[in-house]
């Protein structure tokens, strides 16, 4: 019996394998996300600031104000550009500049007065990303400059201590390491959900689910051969998309064992797979699987973790992710890839995604069972 199983789960499989390779949109899918997609994601978006435009009034004229002006360079920032006031209000009007730095006449020699002048700095906040990280820039590289030059006159006190940060798992700051990586992570989740749901609705619009339901096949078999099939393919283009892109073009140092990261791939493709395949049952068409899609992958992707930190969540959303297996995934995958952890640190969220996809398993079965039950009467 279990023979019989096994060997119709692999034929079945190698029949899901035929089907793929004549599904050239799947195919291009598949290329596209474990390559192009995660270049861009991680390339296109960056949570550092890079080549922002900067205008700088100087009213003031002074060795202080040149020096603050020659502190702005690439690739954080453009050549600064001296304007007038006017210019610096219409160019922030037309989106040519993001930041606006106005030094006041006298700042100079305020500073040496030891008033603490104020600086205005004008931002355009509707380019969010580089509003928000520049700014923080622009305060450092100001106040570094004031007390390198207050230092060199004599006029600042020792610091009583020296502060000095130490990064860690990511020690040049790099967004590529973070997006790379992430993105990989969610192109395991869309492609298992995708490849598992659409082989299923495939056979519908086919009309072969008939013939496999007049043949001495069971339901289990069915779907065991959709999950193994559709998940393996996933996780050998997961598999290569980690040693080819993020390791070589992207040049990210995974600091983990890859097998044990892949390992967990599985457990996670085994919890994806079902998932898919009762997206599956439940829509009749391939626009409804897409729509479905939708209403599914978004929070599994947005609320994981990977996007935003559960502990910036709120309580109760924070909870019910703890049900998604991409919560348990993610945290396995940054743990392992970034932090270099081993099976002693990982164990309970690996075990939570196999608990998960279990579930999962037994009711996208139980509902397959009903479907079949319904064509045949």
């Amino acid at each position: 019996m279990i023979a019989r199983t096994l060997r119709n789960t692999w034929q079945l499989g190698l029949k899901e394998f035929r089907s793929l390779y004549r599904d050239r949109t799947l195919l291009f899918l598949i290329a596209w996300a474990f390559t192009v997609g995660i270049y861009t994601a991680a390339r296109a978006q960056p949570e550092t600031l890079n080549a922002a435009p900067l205008a700088i009034v100087d009213e003031d004229q002074s060795q202080l104000s040149s020096r603050i002006v020659g502190a702005f360079y690439p690739p954080y920032f453009r050549s600064p550009e001296m304007v007038s006031m006017h210019e610096a209000d219409r160019g922030l009007d037309s989106g040519n500049y993001t930041f606006s730095l106005d030094i006041p006449p006298h700042f100079e020699r305020d500073v040496l007065a030891g008033r603490n002048p104020a600086l205005q700095l004008n931002v355009d906040a509707t380019r969010l990303s580089q509003a928000l990280v520049g700014t923080g820039y622009v305060e450092a590289i100001v106040d570094r400059e004031v007390m390198e030059f207050a230092k060199r006159q004599q006029l600042a006190s020792t610091p009583q201590i020296d502060l000095v940060p130490r990064l860690m798992f990511n020690q040049i700051g790099s967004h590529v390491w973070f997006g790379s990586v992430m993105e990989l992570i969610n192109n395991v989740t869309l492609l298992s959900i995708v490849l598992a749901g659409a082989a299923l609705i495939r056979e519908r619009e086919h009309g072969t689910v008939e013939h496999l339901l007049v043949m001495p096949l069971r339901p289990l078999e069915i779907m065991l051969a959709k999950v193994w099939s559709m998940g393996l393919v996933v996780l050998v283009t997961a598999a290569l998309s980690l040693y080819l892109i993020v390791q070589g073009l992207l040049q990210v140092p995974i600091s983990g064992s890859v097998p044990l990261f892949l390992a967990g791939t599985a457990l996670h493709l085994f919890a994806t797979t079902a998932l898919g395949i009762f997206l599956g049952t439940v829509a009749r068409s391939m626009p409804q699987f897409g729509l479905l899609m939708i209403m599914v992958l978004l929070p599994l992707q947005i609320l994981s973790g990977g996007t935003t930190p559960r502990e910036s969540m709120p309580d109760a959303v924070a909870t019910l992710m703890l049900a998604a297996p991409t919560t348990h995934f993610v945290e396995m995958a940054q743990a392992i890839l970034y932090r270099g952890a081993g099976l002693d640190v990982v164990w309970r969220p690996m075990l939570c995604i196999l608990a998960i996809g279990g579930t999962f398993f037994g009711i996208a079965l139980s509902r397959f069972r009903r479907s079949i039950a319904d064509m045949q009467t």
